[in-house]
């Protein structure tokens, strides 16, 4: 025992110099990346900012925003051993989507995100493996692929906007919107993507993994048991599992002939044909990657577009004469009292109300940045070079304030066949990407946002609980508003559809 503590004793000295030699290595290491760009002189040892980012995201990256400045429009950051540059400027943002390729930028979709999603993410292909995959998916957004999910959207809708109507529509008692958007967007997900693949049990399951997923993606990347970021792992194999056996369910239907009746199907039966033609398998059409493939269509839709339509009620109730429009449009095309869904044709019909889908996207962007990590040294500037290894967050948010005429101002008008700012500023309309990794789903989700518009705003009228802060922006994991959009619901047609 004695001989323990004497040995302790003579070898702390040394074990101290080691750790304190490691905290100036990593000081002098990180200013020396960020060199004369903005940022803070000295960040905590090995986690560096990590805890202001989970405790108070918004703050943290309101600060990144506010120290890039206009000019240089970056900044320099620190986090759990990672160098990070935020990027403001929506030039320099593209010069990070414009080179992403094996040897330039690659997307992560989350700071740690090749952790979470596993290898078959298509966030992680580059080359001919990606522009295959993108080029096997184009039948998955064909006008008639479309108009089979538009069916299933509004079904789901219909379905949920009578639910709020038995509980919530005597317009007494305010009620979030937050969770009962969300089980909206799962299960209409879980509808168009795998349809009849899933059962009543496996739906359930499915819900609380994805509720775990997302508790996880917003925690300290502790892989460890028991810790939130190691359930959001195991959770993600079990959601990628569930959508490897749909897949594998829909190749043998599609093999039979069947007609397609989800996205699945239409993907699989592009696949079935191209094999009985008599070409090899395409790349990447193994059960297991299109599992994989698949979790990220549910990533990208699901917390996506309840972020979308969150903030759509917000602005339609905090701008009556923008509700009005809308109201307008929609009742000369379609009612709730017709007994019909939507038709393609009317759905193509309601400009404003995509006009008002495109401004919600603008204004509150769902996912305000996109993480990409450097692969070599790359020069951004003439000044500063980006060192290799470092995660830079391209802004999507800001760039969506730049350029734009009075962009502080919710505005769908800006996005009329007059005046078409959404090609004008196309540069600065980042919200489904840029380049070779642009959103698929993009239409999809569109025409998700424009049917919710139409059908709830002809449902319901909605009045605001309004508290101090009520529309700041939290992140869960997109963004959405504090209050969790409370409102208060009534009923404002005769019968329910």
């Amino acid at each position: 025992m004695v001989f323990s503590v004497s040995l302790f004793a003579s070898l702390a000295p040394y074990v101290v110099s080691a750790l304190l030699l490691f905290l100036l290595i990593e000081q002098l290491s990180y200013l020396g990346k960020k060199r004369h760009l903005p940022g803070p002189f000295f960040v905590p040892p090995v986690i560096g900012n990590a805890v202001s980012l989970v405790l108070d995201p918004t703050s943290y990256w309101d600060k990144l925003s506010a120290t890039a400045g206009t000019s240089p429009g970056l900044s320099a950051n620190y986090l759990i051993g990672k160098f990070i540059i935020y990027i403001r400027d929506t030039e320099l943002s593209h010069q990070i989507f414009s080179n992403v390729r094996v040897d330039g930028f690659h997307p992560l979709g989350h700071p740690f995100g090749k952790q979470l999603f596993g290898d078959h993410s298509l966030i992680y292909l580059f080359g001919e493996d990606h522009k295959s995959v993108r080029r096997h998916l184009a039948p998955n957004f064909t006008p008639k692929a479309l108009s089979t999910y538009s069916d299933l959207q509004q079904l789901v809708m219909l379905r949920h906007l009578k639910q709020w109507e038995e509980s919530f529509s005597g317009g007494t008692k305010p009620v979030a919107m937050r969770d009962l958007v969300r089980e909206l967007n799962l299960e209409t997900s879980q509808t168009v993507f795998v349809g009849p693949y899933l059962d009543k049990e496996a739906r359930s399951a499915f819900r609380t993994d994805y509720n775990l997923f997302n508790v996880g993606s917003m925690a300290l990347p502790i892989n460890l048991p028991g810790f939130a970021f190691s359930k959001a792992r195991r959770a993600v194999m079990n959601l990628e599992e569930t959508l490897t056996s749909c897949a594998g369910k829909s190749k043998t239907r599609m093999a039979k002939g069947e007609e397609p009746t989800c996205l699945i199907d239409f993907w699989m039966h592009a696949i079935v044909a191209e094999i009985e033609s008599g070409n090899p398998p395409p790349v990447h059409s193994e059960d297991e990657a299109i599992g994989g493939l698949l979790f990220d269509f549910l990533f990208a839709a699901q917390d996506a577009s309840t972020s979308s339509l969150l903030w759509a009620v917000a602005f339609l109730e905090s701008n009556p004469e923008v509700l009005s429009k809308v109201r307008e449009e929609v009742v000369k095309i379609w009612t709730p009292e017709s007994g019909k869904l939507i038709t393609a044709d009317q759905l193509a019909e309601m400009k404003y109300t995509r006009a008002v889908a495109r401004e919600v996207v603008r204004y509150r962007p769902p996912a305000t940045m996109v993480p990409h990590i450097a692969t070599n040294d790359f020069p951004l500037t003439e000044s500063y070079t980006i060192p290799k290894g470092t995660i830079v967050f391209p802004s999507v948010f800001d760039s969506s304030f730049q350029g734009f005429t009075e962009p502080n101002r919710f505005d769908p008008d800006r996005f009329s066949e007059t005046r078409q700012e959404d090609q004008v500023f196309k540069r600065n309309y980042l919200a489904f990407g840029w380049g070779a990794h642009q959103c698929v789903g993009q239409r999809y989700a569109l025409n998700h946002l424009v049917l919710f518009n139409a059908m709830f705003s002809s449902s319901f009228d909605f009045k605001r609980l309004r508290s101090d802060g009520c529309d700041d922006i939290i992140y869960c994991p997109t963004i959405s508003p504090k209050d969790g959009c409370t409102v208060f619901l009534s009923k404002r047609i005769p019968t329910s559809p």
